[in-house]
């Protein structure tokens, strides 16, 4: 994965790309920080949970910016998300997504809303692909 990123980022240096080139640079530079944080090479699950948190930074930004009708900001940074979507697995279905929790349910067997931290573990662990807000509502619907 850590590869593929920088094979993108010298692709879009040689075509003159310096929009891709400046979200690949900062992709590059989380996957640094997180590397040395970690005070380890990334394997690709961690490379794809470092792109879910910057793909979700820029969805939270965009909220922000269309409470104050930025629309130019709400438009780069949508294009931001698509270039680090590229490197995501495709989101699960909500069916596949029902299934997990029906299987971590069925496991853990919870019983009230104090055990949401140990159920939204277990998923994390579990679903690759998935927007974890969404997730969140799910499980709180079937535990009240």
């Amino acid at each position: 994965m850590n590869n593929k990123i920088a094979e993108d980022l010298k692709l879009a240096m040689k075509n003159g790309d310096k929009f891709k080139l400046s979200v690949l640079r900062m992709l590059k530079s989380a996957l640094q920080l997180d590397s040395i944080s970690k005070k380890h090479g990334l394997s690709d699950d961690e490379v794809l949970i470092v792109i879910k948190k910057q793909v979700k930074t820029r969805k939270d930004s965009i909220e922000e910016f269309k409470k104050y009708g930025k629309d130019e900001e709400v438009a780069k940074l949508g294009q931001e998300i698509e270039i680090l979507n590229a490197y995501l697995p495709e989101e699960m279905s909500e069916e596949e997504i029902s299934k997990v929790i029906d299987d971590v349910f069925n496991e853990l067997k919870p019983t009230s809303m104090k055990e949401m931290g140990i159920v939204m573990k277990k998923l994390n662990e579990r679903i690759i692909n998935a927007d974890m807000s969404f997730v969140s509502r799910l499980v709180k619907e079937r535990l009240s």
